[in-house]
């Protein structure tokens, strides 16, 4: 079982329009709305592509039922924590002629510290019966990075991979406590470790505690650098272009997913070097198929296609 862990949930509200114009209105359809946040959508990944997951979240307010709700009715297994602050909201305008969305995403409520323990010890437990965790998005006040760092070091002990993707201070947070896989963007990396170079960021992250890093670099593919062995570089010949809020969610699904097979990823073997090619080579294939979707949390049934054609290289110190 795979389970992800989401601290700061959201209702996603998404609108497609023909075309954004800034200072104009619009008139848009209805808006649909979904139980998200990072977690959830790595989770409607798993779920959807036939892999065993339970979603751990917090829900409150108004916000809250209505994401309740709509999770009960996805059929993607999962546990709710009550909390007092609203569930927030996100929400995401996708500019279909160019491609592009605009997110705007609440800040969210605070956490009471009985809150704040009820979901790290509720995440511990869980994580006993799991083959891999999955923490992912931003922290809410009163949840911070010591909390998170505090939550990944007592999975890790347990002999459970963890996953982390989040960003800022949290980010380091979650390497020094030995996340076995953190999966920040180009922009979260270099914003977390002042490193410009991706390559040179992951190092920094590697040097923190992590394990693997990978790097999604947007229409340039992604980056798999670990301890051993050469980093690999993957990308699709061509950019695609759509909706892009649940491309690093997908990303992460598949890094989930094949540490669920039992691999050791950051191994320095053959083995471990051939799986970080498959993983390079999936990760930018599920993105990819995630920003072919209209909402977050799908992947196209192009996936395998894409998966086919993605170009994935070591890169080795002479090419450096």
């Amino acid at each position: 079982m795979i389970l992800t862990v989401t601290p700061n949930p959201a209702l996603d509200l998404t609108w497609h329009v023909e075309a954004l114009s800034p200072g104009a209105t619009h008139r848009v359809p209805t808006a649909a709305a979904r139980a998200g946040g990072k977690g959830l959508n790595v989770a409607r990944v798993l779920h959807g592509a036939g892999h065993e997951v339970l979603a751990l979240a917090t829900t409150g307010g108004a916000t809250g039922a209505e994401f309740t709700a709509e999770l009960a009715a996805s059929g993607v297994p999962h546990r709710l924590l009550a909390v007092r602050a609203p569930t927030r909201r996100s929400a995401a305008i996708v500019d279909d002629r160019r491609g592009e969305t605009v997110v705007l995403n609440e800040l969210g409520g605070p956490l009471a510290a009985e809150e704040s323990t009820a979901l790290h010890d509720s995440a511990v437990q869980l994580a006993r019966d799991a083959g891999v965790v999955a923490i992912c998005g931003s922290l809410p006040p009163g949840f911070g990075a010591e909390h998170l760092g505090e939550l990944v070091a007592a999975i890790a002990a347990s002999g459970v991979p963890v996953v982390a993707d989040t960003s800022g201070p949290a980010l380091l947070a979650a390497a020094r406590a030995g996340a076995h896989v953190v999966k920040p963007n180009r922009e979260e990396l270099e914003q977390a470790t002042g490193r410009a170079e991706p390559l040179a960021g992951a190092r920094a992250l590697l040097d923190l505690g992590a394990h693997l890093i990978v790097v999604s670099l947007g229409t340039e593919g992604l980056l798999v650098v670990g301890r051993s062995g050469a980093p690999v570089h993957a990308r699709l010949p061509e950019p695609l272009h759509g909706n892009a809020t649940g491309a690093g969610d997908a990303a992460v699904a598949a890094i989930a997913a094949a540490l669920a097979t039992g691999v050791d990823l950051a191994a320095d073997t053959d083995a471990a070097a051939r799986a970080r090619l498959d993983l390079a080579r999936r990760a930018t294939a599920w993105s990819a198929s995630a920003v072919l979707m209209p909402l977050a949390g799908e992947l196209s049934p192009r996936h395998a296609e894409l998966e086919a054609a993605v170009v994935a290289t070591p890169i080795h110190e002479e090419s450096r």
